[in-house]
C-alpha cells in the first residue's frame, strides 16, 4: 500500500473516532454541569471537557473565560479548533476523499453524507435545547461509519490501518477522560457517585460495569474496567490489543518487517494485560494515565515514521 493511502486511512479513522468521543464527552459534561450548579462549581465540568479534548490552551487563547456557550461553540463548531466536531468530520471526509478508491461504497457514502448534512446545519441546530439531539446524531453517524467499515471492507492493509487509527484514538480518549476525573477517587460523598456515573457514561460503559461486577459503583472497579478489562471495547488494554494485533498482521503480510512501533505496541499491551489495579493506584492513577497518554502519542508517531511518512519531494 502507498504510504499516502495508509496515512489518509489512519487519520480518517482517528478523526471519525474523535468526533464521536467529543460528542459523548460533551453530552456528559452538560449533564454534570447542570448537577454541579447545586453541588459544586459548575465551571469545573466545562474545564474538564476542555482538558480531556486537549483544547484548553487554544480555547483560552481565544476566550477570556470559560462559559457553557463558549465551550459548546469551541468543541462543536469552531473552525479555529482543529479538534472540534465540525473540524474532525471535515478532516475525516477530506482524508476519505483522498483515498476514495480504497473505501467501499458504503463507507464513502456514510462519511460523505455525514459531512454534507453537518455543513448545512445552522448554529441553532447544534446548541441550546437542540444540542443533546445533535450530539446523539454525531454518535449515530460515527457508528454508521464504523459499521460500514466492519461489514464491507476486505481484511487487508487498508482495513488494518483503519483499525489502528480507531484504536489509538480510543485509547487516548479513555485515558484522558479518566485522568480528568482521577481526583474523584478521594471525592466528597455528595458528588462522588454522580462523578463515577459520568466516567462510565463517557466511555459508554454503564451497563458494561453492571454486567461485569454486578455490584454498586466503586471507583477502584471503574478504573479497573476502563484500564484493564479486555471485555470493554474502549478499555486501554482492549485498544492496545487491537493495535498490536493489526501491526503484527501487517508485519506478517510484509514478510516479517518490524520496527520500533511493534516493540512499543507489544510492551504497552503486555503491561496492561498483566497489570493489577492495586499496583496502578499505589503508583498514582494520574501519573500512570499521564504516562499512557504520552506513550500513546509516541506510538502513533512511531507508526507514522515506520509505515506512513513520505519523504519531502
Amino acid at each position: 500500500m502507498l504510504s499516502r493511502t495508509a496515512d489518509s486511512l489512519f487519520w480518517m479513522a482517528r478523526y471519525t473516532e474523535r468526533a464521536a468521543n467529543l460528542a459523548r464527552g460533551l453530552g456528559v459534561a452538560g449533564r454534570m454541569a447542570s448537577l454541579s450548579v447545586a453541588l459544586e462549581d459548575e465551571s469545573a465540568e466545562w474545564h474538564g471537557i476542555l482538558t480531556a479534548s486537549g483544547g484548553e490552551a487554544g480555547f483560552l487563547d481565544k476566550h477570556p473565560g470559560v462559559t457553557p456557550e463558549a465551550v459548546v461553540d469551541w468543541i462543536v463548531r469552531d473552525r479555529d479548533n482543529p479538534s472540534s466536531i465540525f473540524s474532525c468530520i471535515a478532516a475525516a471526509r477530506n482524508n476519505a476523499r483522498t483515498v476514495r478508491t480504497a473505501l467501499t461504497v458504503d463507507m464513502w457514502g456514510a462519511i460523505n453524507d455525514t459531512w454534507n448534512l453537518l455543513r448545512r446545519m445552522t448554529p441553532a441546530e447544534t446548541s441550546g435545547e437542540a444540542l443533546a439531539g445533535f450530539l446523539e446524531w454525531v454518535r449515530e453517524r460515527v457508528l454508521l461509519c464504523n459499521g460500514a467499515a466492519t461489514d464491507t471492507m476486505l481484511r487487508d492493509e487498508a482495513w488494518r490501518f483503519v483499525q489502528i487509527g480507531t484504536a489509538l484514538e480510543r485509547a487516548d480518549n479513555s485515558a484522558r477522560l479518566l485522568d480528568v476525573r482521577h481526583a474523584m477517587l478521594s471525592g466528597s460523598a455528595a458528588t462522588e457517585y454522580a462523578q463515577w456515573q459520568a466516567v462510565l457514561a463517557s466511555v459508554s460503559a454503564t451497563r458494561a460495569y453492571q454486567w461485569v461486577y454486578r455490584d454498586r459503583l466503586d471507583p477502584t472497579r471503574i478504573a479497573e474496567l476502563i484500564i484493564l478489562r479486555p471485555e470493554l471495547p474502549r478499555s486501554l488494554v482492549a485498544s492496545f490489543a487491537r493495535v498490536k494485533e493489526q501491526l503484527d498482521a501487517i508485519s506478517a503480510d510484509q514478510g516479517g518487517r518490524r520496527g520500533e512501533c511493534h516493540r512499543m505496541a507489544g510492551e504497552l499491551h503486555a503491561r496492561l494485560a498483566y497489570g493489577r489495579i492495586e499496583a496502578i493506584l499505589e503508583e498514582g492513577l494520574h501519573e500512570f494515565l499521564t504516562r499512557v497518554i504520552e506513550h500513546t502519542a509516541s506510538l502513533g508517531q512511531e507508526i507514522e515514521r515506520f509505515y506512513i511518512q513520505v519523504a519531502e519531494p
